[in-house]
């Protein structure tokens, strides 16, 4: 008579892992050998007792993955596929981790509980390697046991450990995640899957069948069940080739690996010299614990001047372009056809947008310098570097590429935090994340720093405005860390994936899409924003005015000066009635209302006002503090220098350096709060933050404002 068992678990591994000898240890002479049907390759199966459980152990054939490209791999799908399992023993050769646990991450994705089982330890020990098995066991979400099947070392640990995870009904280990596009391509195909009768067999989680379909597999995409969203996979593994220049197979490969070379990084230490292959010479050298950080600066050094150095012609040729759209269309514009309808053309869209669009060559040179970055692979080891630093403030490696593409465009930094495991660390970054200075606040700075101090103290006057927004930054994640987002540390694998060159194709992909939402801002918020500043601006215009322009202007050309003296004399005269005109416009009143607050931090009306433009887009700070100062009209030439000596005569270097903290701490944008929302999924947390920062970025300001009062600066206003 045949006693059926109470459980089914099965042992996977590599080729030469040690996996039969476990086996053996574990079943004694219990056991039957055969071959699967239609094939040669053996098949084991025995039968053990483990503290009081009857179990039925299954050895399958060695194999280095799940991609089903031998028999071996077809036959371990088929039987995961059609027979029940409660655990999977995963036999690891201790001295040969890293490729052995490419194998473990697609097992964890199978849904079933798995059990990591060290083998030959002995032998890893003798070549100086050292494992941190509790860190392991949290990187891989299951538990490791040591042993050496050879003298039967660790197995008594191994089967107490096989019948723990059978009685607690342990959990499955966590499905690793992959760069955030290819996640999104699993999340769409699983939702699919998940609308189909499952398979017979096995209940394999969709989210396993979407993976192997992504893969391409021929396994699953031969199964009838799935013919239905076969389309749908090749359709994401297009797109996924398109955007990386790599197939899917191998972009997730490469995301495994580079999950893996992390894991083994952090938790394993070698005490022994190993041969090196050339990426691991270069990880000596870019990971270095010394040398790391100033590589990582002489890098970013290079970048930051690349993108300022070969974006400058660009900028002035965009800027001579809309400077001379605006004067050859106002030229044809007659001033007495629809004057309302050109003014609004030539400030508020031409001036507003154009201002804006002048910084787009800066923007994607950053970006496509960034990519090519991450395309090779050093943005992972860069996070690596900075983990042990950002562990101090209460964050992890992973926040730091989020905070340096903060210095491009906060929302894409928002959006990129998708790829931190832990929700507590995810929105502590994202709080912190419109602190680091954005390009739009780059136009303040590049306005404010040069007007109101000498050449040789402007980059480290900008130096200190990036590193004051850093440290606020890291203070705030202390301090949210500490109130709020109470907790331990979690562990998160620094993923650092194979050095490769990226392709030109890749590198424009990316470019061009960060091109195209630069753009959409432009065309969609700041459009709309610089045509609703435009009439705040304008409107209501005063009934009378305190000199008769009119006549004055007439007296001018009557006089008979020189055309330059004349032209300079209308400027000066247009200028002080613009000036009159906006003291009197809602945006005046406004600012008054606002400075009735900010003129304790050193602002003045025209500042305050400003500001409110700000909040739609920072940039729009500098257009419409050049409209309030009446330097925005197309006759006047030397706009900018005129712009710059009315600030001087405006404001003292004090509250231009409070202007600029208050700018420099505030919320970057709308379009932020409403990404914030979208990946917080919370309005609550959006509008806090937006408050939080609005109040800190005043109270730093009104700090060193009246600080600077008392130490004896000049204070203006």
């Amino acid at each position: 008579m045949t006693t059926m068992t109470s459980y089914r678990v099965a042992l996977a591994g590599n080729p030469n892992s040690g996996k039969t000898t476990i086996f053996n240890a574990l079943t004694g002479t219990r056991q039957h050998v055969g071959n699967y049907p239609g094939v040669t390759v053996e098949r084991k199966s025995g039968v053990c007792r483990l503290d009081g459980l009857n179990i039925e152990l299954v050895d399958l054939p060695g194999i280095y993955s799940l991609s089903a490209s031998s028999i071996e791999e077809k036959i371990v799908f088929q039987e995961l596929l059609s027979t029940r399992l409660d655990l999977i023993v995963n036999v690891i050769d201790a001295g040969n981790v890293q490729r052995n646990l490419y194998l473990t991450t697609q097992l964890a994705e199978l849904g079933i509980p798995m059990l990591l089982t060290f083998n030959m330890a002995d032998d890893a020990r003798r070549n100086g390697l050292q494992f941190n098995l509790p860190m392991l066991e949290k990187y891989f979400g299951a538990p490791i046991v040591e042993t050496v099947g050879s003298r039967e070392e660790g197995i008594d640990e191994l089967k107490a450990a096989i019948a723990k995870a059978l009685r607690q009904l342990a959990a499955p280990p966590t499905p690793m995640r992959y760069d955030q596009e290819t996640d999104d391509a699993i999340q769409d195909i699983t939702a699919a899957i998940s609308q189909l009768p499952p398979p017979p067999g096995q209940p394999i989680p969709p989210r396993y069948f979407a993976i192997k379909l992504l893969e391409n597999d021929p396994e699953v995409s031969a199964l009838p069940t799935f013919a239905e969203v076969l389309p749908l996979a090749a359709s994401w593994r297009d797109r996924l080739a398109l955007r990386h220049g790599l197939n899917s197979n191998t972009l997730m490969a490469d995301c495994r690996y580079g999950m893996i070379a992390g894991a083994c990084r952090e938790a394993i230490s070698y005490s022994h010299e190993h041969r090196q292959q050339l990426s691991d010479a270069l990880d000596k050298v870019l990971t270095n614990r010394f040398l790391g950080l100033p590589i990582f600066l002489l890098i970013m050094l290079a970048v930051f001047t690349f993108t300022f150095t070969c974006g400058e012609p660009f900028v002035k040729l965009i800027d001579f372009f809309f400077t001379r759209l605006a004067a050859g269309l106002g030229a044809l514009w007659p001033d007495s056809t629809l004057p309302l309808l050109k003014a609004l053309v030539l400030e508020g869209v031409i001036g507003g947008v154009g201002g804006v669009l002048m910084f787009l060559p800066n923007i994607l040179l950053l970006f496509l310098a960034i990519a090519f970055l991450e395309g090779t692979g050093y943005m992972s080891r860069a996070a690596f570097v900075m983990d042990g630093f950002m562990h101090k403030f209460g964050l992890h490696g992973k926040s730091f590429i989020p905070m340096l593409l903060g210095f491009g465009c906060t929302v894409p930094a928002v959006m990129a935090t998708r790829t931190i495991e832990s929700e507590r660390d995810r929105i502590t970054t994202i709080l912190i994340l419109p602190l680091m200075s954005c390009s739009a606040r780059l136009t303040i700075y590049l306005l404010f720093i040069p007007t109101f101090f000498v050449e040789r103290w402007q980059p480290i006057v900008l130096w200190i405005v990036y590193l004051l927004g850093a440290a606020i930054a890291l203070g705030g994640a202390v301090l949210l860390k500490s109130t709020l987002f109470k907790g331990d540390d979690e562990v998160f694998v620094m993923e650092l994936p194979p050095y490769r060159l990226p392709t030109l194709k890749s590198l424009l992909i990316h470019t061009g899409e960060r091109a195209i939402m630069y753009l959409h801002k432009a065309g969609t918020i700041i459009l709309a924003a610089s045509i609703i500043l435009f009439f705040i601006n304008t409107f209501p215009r005063p009934q009378t005015y305190t000199v008769d322009y009119e006549a004055e202007a007439a007296d001018i050309v009557a006089s008979n000066l020189p055309w330059d003296e004349t032209k300079e004399a209308l400027c000066t005269l247009n200028s002080q009635r613009r000036a009159e005109e906006l003291e009197y416009s809602i945006a005046g009143r406004i600012g008054k209302k606002i400075n009735l607050v900010m003129r304790h931090a050193g602002f003045d009306w025209k500042a305050s006002s400003a500001l409110v433009g700000a909040f739609a887009a920072k940039e729009l700070f500098v257009s419409q503090l050049a409209i309030l100062n009446t330097v925005s009209d197309s006759d006047c030439d030397d706009a900018n220098e005129m712009l710059r000596d009315r600030l001087r005569a405006s404001y003292t270097p004090l509250q231009a350096f409070s202007i600029i903290l208050f700018c420099l701490i505030s919320m970057p944008c709308v379009a932020t709060v409403a990404v914030v929302k979208r990946e917080a999924n919370s309005w609550r947390l959006a509008i806090a933050q937006l408050a939080a920062l609005t109040a800190m970025a005043f109270v730093v300001s009104f700090l060193v404002y009246q600080g600077g009062l008392l130490l004896g600066f000049s204070g203006g206003v």
